[in-house]
């Protein structure tokens, strides 16, 4: 899976990130923080001009789930 080890470096340090980056838009490689931001936007143009894309992860630094699942809600109803 493509950056597998960012995500699971996130997951293994998500409460010592959030002490130091709550809020922020990180940008994580190679099991290393190499930026953070204030705007996913921010994160990105930094990041690409620096790296290949694929090569890092952007992921906002909360606590909890909320940081990396999403609910979607829709009024369609299947029969």
């Amino acid at each position: 899976m493509a950056l597998e080890t960012e995500f699971k470096y996130f997951l293994d340090h998500q409460d010592e990130l959030v002490l130091k980056y709550e809020g922020k838009f990180l940008v994580i490689r190679e099991n290393e923080v190499v930026g953070a931001f204030d705007s996913q936007a921010n994160a990105y143009n930094d990041a690409i001009g620096k790296f290949k894309l694929g090569t890092f992860l952007i992921q906002r630094c909360i606590p909890g789930e909320a940081a990396y699942r999403q609910t979607f809600h829709s009024r369609v109803i299947f029969s």
